[in-house]
């Protein structure tokens, strides 16, 4: 079976948004156009942000339908990630909280895609 290891979100301005993401993730893209931007992280994953105004075919959503988790170590880690981006800005949705599978928060990029920080519960 063929599993995925690459991600694209349809962005407003591609620029702009590798700019947050370079920010946020702290590694340069790969690539960079006016249109696509592909960042390579240390997971292997791909994370690809591609102009909702050019990609073929036309996508029919852009923003918030789904989200990136990024699971940390603890607890302490969450708290101090959400204190690092709410500084910087980042809009916030949910702030720490308890849920059933662990401890997260919940911030959204400037396209609205969701962002998740999360330690799992154990």
């Amino acid at each position: 079976m063929t599993h995925p290891d690459f991600t694209i979100l349809y962005v407003d301005n591609p620029p702009a948004s590798t700019g947050f993401y370079k920010d946020l993730l702290g590694v340069d893209p790969v690539e960079a156009s006016p249109t696509f931007a592909l960042f390579i992280l240390e997971t292997g994953m791909k994370l690809g942000l591609w102009s909702r105004h050019t990609v073929e075919p036309k996508a029919s959503m852009t923003g918030g339908g789904g989200e990136i988790a990024f699971r940390v170590e603890n607890e302490t880690k969450v708290d101090e990630i959400f204190a690092a981006w709410k500084a910087r800005g980042i809009d916030m949705l949910q702030p720490p909280s308890t849920m059933d599978f662990g401890y997260t928060f919940t911030a959204v990029d400037p396209d609205h895609h969701r962002l998740r920080v999360y330690a799992f519960a154990g």
